[in-house]
């Protein structure tokens, strides 16, 4: 995910972390997620799986992009841009 700032990973409380990213264009996001192990049994997936994920570490086709984004309340939107 080349572009990508790193991303920052916070616990807030109970099983409820905050994952912020800062996209190509500059903006930043964040992600309201559970733990891991709940996120990953919400995607039917493995713990390493979405610890790749989130760490930048594989490029996810975008049917996991969708799975992920039904697993944290988000919505998957995909942006072409002229170069």
């Amino acid at each position: 995910m080349e572009g990508l700032g790193e991303p920052h990973v916070k616990h807030l409380e109970g099983k409820l972390w905050e994952l912020r990213l800062t996209g190509r264009d500059g903006i930043a996001r964040a992600l309201y997620v559970t733990a891991m192990g709940e996120l990953a049994a919400r995607m039917r997936t493995s713990q390493s799986t979405i610890a790749r994920l989130e760490s930048g570490q594989t490029l996810p086709s975008t049917k996991t992009l969708l799975r992920y984004a039904e697993a944290t309340g988000s919505r998957f939107h995909v942006r072409l841009s002229a170069a």
